[in-house]
């Protein structure tokens, strides 16, 4: 049972439908990681929401999967409040389950800067 209710993400933050996800892997905003891949789609004001995708060839045992799951929602839930209104979708494409939860997240956040300048250039040009 969960301890403190409201410390998780709402249903409404995340990117849930095929597609929504197609839509944003369709708008070409992205950048690539140490070991994942963001995409980025403007959502028209809807406040950020998160995808996910970590496939079994990443890691091939689902409570490993899950572990990364886990620990990029918890590193997006703390950026949420800075975020703009975009729809982010991160693609795993290494495993990170035996690397420290403060480095992936700092890598996520790292690209989440990247992609606000590069996909709020492209919609003002």
């Amino acid at each position: 049972m969960r301890e403190a209710q409201g410390k998780g993400l709402p249903k409404g933050a995340r990117v849930r439908k095929t597609d929504e996800f197609s839509s944003v892997f369709a708008f070409r905003c992205r950048t690539k990681g140490a070991f994942f891949q963001v995409f980025a789609k403007p959502n028209g004001g809807q406040g950020p929401r998160l995808g996910l995708v970590v496939s079994r060839r990443v890691e091939r045992r689902a409570v490993r999967r899950n572990r990364m799951k886990r620990v990029l929602r918890e590193a997006f839930r703390k950026a949420r409040p800075t975020l703009p209104s975009l729809d982010w979708v991160v693609r795993v494409h290494t495993g990170f389950v035996d690397v420290d939860s403060d480095r992936v997240a700092g890598e996520l956040m790292r690209q989440f800067g990247v992609l606000t300048r590069k996909c709020h250039a492209g919609l003002s040009s």
